[in-house]
């Protein structure tokens, strides 16, 4: 490695992709089949939707690109585009309108957020991440742009409930400057949506100490339960110079294979520091047609996500009455595509050693790959998150059905 720079010998040294990300890519190649391959492997540890993925090929196979997609464009985002997506975003969940120009679309949620905080925060500043935690914060932040995440740990003693106090002992306790707090609604892992008085506490949180508060929103038409969502938009007539707000089309269309994450912001510096970087992290323009297309079709796109959130809520119900029967405990979730299962009575010991190990055996007895509580800050050993969009809902109840096998014979 002598050959690398030293940021290149840390990535080989200690490579940011976690280990259960690793083992779904060795075990891919063999997945289950019903007739063909019924012990094949089962993957519950990636946050995709793939249940309506048919319909949406089919409608993106009508739209026909023009030759201008071949061309360059706006590196941060075709004007027509973002003008059609500032009205889609308004009338499907944000509740207010913004304009193109306070928009920015770049390749991906993850590049968005990368992007945003190298512009609002410099190397070793701090951002405030509230835990349980989508694991890949860490990945976007503290890899190129050299941060440090400061976690705000909430307990499942509380039924991981934040609040302003425990935002203030995480900004107590950081040994860094903290320039912003990440708040994801919905939640991942946990599933849960927050209601409009939770959001406007962290709101005020925020803005008394001066922070910038990026608000992920990504799964906000990804909502199957009672309690409808609530877009920070939603709440103030303005956002103000210090929230921001990340979508994407990832997961609310199941197309995070297309590549397009967007910023929402007030912030004119912010807005122009972010689009000066665009060049970088373009959206394609060939993709960024289809979704022009797809979002200007109102009829067509409201039946989609009426769909998904159907086939969601279906998927959800058949999963929990699969691990109901398997006696495995879980937590209740009402968006999104997973849910978290608590297994701290399978523990051989109250440890990280033994999560890591029943993962160990889950992945191979059950040849089903669970997200560890570990990846995702979770304040004990012996919660997993499982993932039950991104296969069939028949392989994913064959993959509990072999998790209960397996953990019926520790008990």
């Amino acid at each position: 490695m002598s050959n690398l720079s030293a940021r290149g010998r840390r990535l080989i040294e200690s490579p940011p992709m976690p280990e259960y990300i690793g083992e779904h890519f060795a075990h891919a190649g063999d997945p289950w089949h019903e007739q063909t391959n019924p012990d094949g492997y089962v993957s519950l540890c990636i946050a995709e939707n793939k249940l309506h993925n048919e319909t949406l090929i089919k409608i993106l196979a009508e739209i026909q690109p023009p030759a201008r997609v071949l061309g360059y464009d706006a590196m941060h985002g075709n004007a027509e585009f973002r003008n059609r997506l500032a009205r889609f975003l308004e009338r499907s969940f944000l509740g207010r309108s913004f304009t193109a120009d306070q928009i920015v679309l770049l390749a991906g949620a993850g590049t968005v957020l990368e992007m945003l905080c190298y512009a609002i925060c410099d190397a070793g500043d701090g951002v405030i991440i509230p835990t349980p935690s989508y694991a890949g914060f860490w990945f976007d932040l503290e890899t190129r742009d050299e941060l440090n995440v400061v976690t705000a740990d909430c307990s499942s003693d509380d039924d991981f409930r934040l609040t302003p106090a425990i935002l203030d002992q995480a900004l107590e306790n950081a040994k860094c400057p903290v320039k912003a707090l990440l708040f994801t609604t919905p939640n991942n892992p946990l599933g849960i949506v927050y209601s409009a008085t939770q959001i406007s506490e962290i709101v005020d949180w925020a803005k008394q100490r001066d922070v910038h508060l990026i608000v992920d929103e990504i799964y906000a038409l990804s909502v199957f339960g009672e309690r409808d969502f609530v877009s920070v938009a939603s709440l103030h007539p303005e956002l103000g110079q210090n929230v921001h707000i990340v979508w994407a089309f990832s997961k609310d269309f199941g197309a995070s294979g297309l590549r397009c994450g967007v910023l929402i912001s007030e912030n004119e510096s912010v807005i122009n520091a972010v689009a000066s970087m665009a060049y970088w992290a373009t959206c394609s323009g060939h993709t960024q047609h289809l979704l022009s297309e797809l979002v200007a079709n109102d009829s067509v796109v409201d039946k989609f996500i009426n769909d998904s959130q159907e086939k969601l809520r279906a998927s959800y119900a058949r999963v929990t009455r699969t691990l109901s029967s398997n006696g495995i405990p879980f937590i209740a979730a009402e968006s999104a595509f997973f849910l978290i299962c608590d297994l701290r009575g399978f523990l051989d010991a109250p440890t990280w050693a033994a999560e890591r190990s029943l993962w160990r055996m889950l992945l191979d007895n059950a040849n089903a790959n669970l997200t560890p509580g570990e990846a995702c800050r979770i304040n004990e050993p012996g919660f997993f998150r499982l993932c039950y969009a991104a296969e069939s809902s028949d392989a994913v109840e064959a993959a509990i059905n072999r998790m209960g096998r397996v953990l019926r014979s520790k008990v």
